[in-house]
């Protein structure tokens, strides 16, 4: 991670640099002069429902016309429409202003090449330089010029459509759709609605400041209960810009991104053989890597991160990958996770085969996983060197044995170390986590770690 940007781009609290107008302006004018340097086409600028979008969407809007460079501004838009968007207008860029699942307090950039892929480290490196240095300024007839894409959701809408075969519907099936008050609130419903599905919907009139507030993705719950009442077949949940999901089955039983990914895998397995592997990452659940060895599917764990998991698709040469948070990644169809796209393949599975979620998500059988979340401040890199830490994380790994594992990383969004703990046994992983984060705490109250350096 560099100085601004993150595992996700640019994130934090807006007012608060560097979510502050004035970054975002001389952000807007960084990007447009590197990227300025390596290729023509308009910026693609999208955002999601955030109060805090307007005023970014200006600023970035301003730098990028100062730098010489075209916009197109595209609205509110799910993050994986950016991306397809992207390619198919021949731009030099997207960007999308968006915290993701973040509630509305906060804000972010990212980033999308021509190719509709995440920035690759050295053109991240190249705008934070330029960052550091003036900004300049042109003459009138050399500033870049802005306008808006009318029929950027048809275009949208339409893509993800493509996702399964032609003449393909979903009449018959009843589903509810949390779109988190977020970015998929216009598009999304519509997808389904197309394709013959009967469609009841949470989380579909933003005000800027109800964005993820207590729905979506990370908060399924008020979902799980719609499903119930309404005797839905699948419930669908997104978070704020649109490219995690979270499933609901028949029955009110939760299904994560990992039990999505197996779904997938197995049902392509089935269907006449599954090309290549499944790349997951380092919080990837272990029923699933399990669950795909037994059917010969080969299985690789990337760092977190969708884009991670994009590079370790493209490595191998494989197409299905994703985080237990929702992030699938369909690289025959999409470059990034598209929660849309990804919940329309199950809906699709289930439509043609008449089986129930809660039947396919029998194929993955989730081993119990414990995530603390321990503040820190600053980096956290060297925090996980220190000795009384590494010695908990031995000794833990020790008793678990072939029946468990540990996983200690520093957050790419916020001052926290993650501690993931999983197992065949619940109450066994329960404590040893919590002896885990304790013994940071411990490190931290006793100055066995040097804060100030963590603070740098």
């Amino acid at each position: 991670m560099g100085k601004y940007f993150g595992t996700d781009g640019i994130r934090g609290c807006t007012g608060e640099w560097p979510m502050t107008p004035e970054f975002a302006l001389r952000l807007g004018y960084a990007v447009g002069t590197v990227l300025g340097q390596q290729t023509s086409g308009p910026v693609l600028v999208g955002k999601d429902t955030r109060v805090s979008g307007y005023m970014f969407e200006s600023a970035l809007e301003a730098g990028l016309s100062a730098a010489g460079t075209d916009i197109a501004l595209l609205g509110p838009m799910p993050t994986p429409a950016i991306a397809y968007l992207t390619r198919t207008f021949r731009a030099a860029a997207g960007v999308v202003i968006s915290a993701s699942h973040n509630p509305y307090q906060d804000n972010g950039f990212k980033f999308f090449t021509p190719e509709g892929d995440k920035l690759p480290d050295a053109m991240e490196e190249a705008i934070e330089a330029r960052l550091e240095e003036p900004m300049g300024g042109l003459d009138s007839h050399r500033l870049g010029k802005a306008e808006r894409i009318p029929d950027a959701a048809g275009r949208y809408i339409e893509f993800c459509k493509s996702a399964i075969p032609a003449r393909s519907e979903l009449r018959g099936l009843r589903l509810v759709i949390d779109c988190a008050h977020g970015a998929t609130y216009n598009v999304t419903p519509q997808v389904f609605d197309e394709l013959g599905a009967e469609v009841d919907t949470i989380g579909v009139q933003p005000d800027g400041y109800n964005i993820n507030a207590d729905c979506g993705a990370l908060y399924p719950e008020q979902l799980r209960l719609r499903v119930l009442a309404a005797g839905a077949h699948l419930g669908i949940a997104l978070d704020g810009d649109g490219d995690r999901v979270i499933l609901v089955d028949e029955q009110g039983e939760i299904v994560d991104g990992d039990e999505i990914l197996g779904i997938l895998a197995l049902s392509e397995q089935t269907d006449g053989g599954f090309f290549g592997g499944v790349v997951g990452t380092q919080m990837s659940n272990l029923g699933l890597e399990l669950a795909l060895g037994a059917a010969g599917i080969p299985f690789v764990r990337a760092r977190v991160g969708d884009r991670y998991v994009l590079e370790e698709l493209r490595r191998n040469g494989w197409h299905l990958g994703g985080e237990g948070s929702g992030h699938i990644v369909c690289l025959s169809h999409t470059t990034t996770g598209d929660g849309t796209v990804a919940a329309l393949r199950v809906a699709h599975l289930m439509h043609r085969t008449g089986t129930p979620l809660s039947v396919l998500r029998q194929a993955v059988r989730k081993y119990p996983q414990v995530l603390i979340n321990v503040p820190v401040e600053g980096s956290a890199a060297q925090l996980l060197e220190t000795p009384a830490i590494k010695a908990v994380v031995e000794q833990v790994s020790a008793e678990l044995a072939r029946n468990g594992r540990v996983l200690l990383r520093p957050s790419g969004t916020e001052p926290l170390v993650r501690v993931m703990v999983e197992g065949d046994d619940a109450a066994r992983i329960e404590a040893a986590a919590e002896r885990i984060a304790e013994a940071i705490r411990q490190a931290l109250a006793t100055g066995q770690v040097d804060l100030q350096a963590l603070r740098r």
